[in-house]
């Protein structure tokens, strides 16, 4: 019996801190979405609205991780199952935007997108930070890790693409960063769909 409470102990303990990380990352997330994203549109970056986008599909992710903590194994697969599906929305969303840089040209101010590029790492290296401890307790916490592993490439990458507009005087840096953050999101789904695949198969 006493080992039974001690193991209930343990994972009320552990859910308990998984909650309150989840809930930290989440506004974090859900604020520099809004901030980014009204930087994109003023600074006419498509990198930058592929950054907001990734905030934006961390927040809800961790929305439902938050759900997910709780609950067994196969709801926790299947709400990793859902967070891969959001990744790929995202991916595709950026791609369209590229698509319609290609067919509506223009050049992105260079100074926005390297200051908010630095501002959300900044952000995004706090989440990182909060999540690593997690992120191999199971897969709802893998599969966040993965979110915010993501997010710290994605504003390294503007800041680089940033700079390249700024020596070139051109668009084509931001669009090639923008295309890799596209490629970068598509990975990443199809690995959090795959785990959580794996996990539903093990589950049944």
């Amino acid at each position: 019996m006493s080992c039974a409470c001690e193991d209930h102990c343990a994972t009320a303990a552990l859910q308990a801190r998984q909650r309150a990380t989840l809930r930290s990352v989440l506004v974090i997330n859900a604020v520099m979405f809004g901030v980014i994203a009204a930087a994109a549109f003023h600074g006419d970056s498509t990198a930058l609205l592929a950054d907001s986008l990734d905030n934006l599909g961390d927040a809800l992710t961790y929305g439902l991780s938050l759900y997910a903590v709780s609950r067994g194994p196969t709801v926790k697969a299947r709400v990793a199952l859902f967070k891969g599906g959001l990744i790929l929305l995202a991916a595709l969303g950026v791609a369209a935007q590229i698509v319609h840089r290609l067919l509506v040209p223009s050049v992105p101010v260079f100074e926005v997108m390297g200051v908010f590029s630095l501002l959300g790492l900044a952000a995004n290296g706090v989440c990182f930070w909060l999540l690593t401890r997690h992120r191999d307790e199971d897969v709802n916490m893998s599969s966040v890790w993965e979110c915010s592993r993501n997010d710290i490439a994605a504003n390294v990458s503007v800041f680089v693409a940033a700079g390249g507009v700024a020596l070139t005087g051109a668009a084509w840096p931001d669009l090639l960063v923008a295309l890799g953050l596209t490629v970068l999101l598509l990975r990443s789904s199809l690995r959090v769909i795959g785990s959580a695949r794996a996990e539903l198969r093990a589950a049944t």
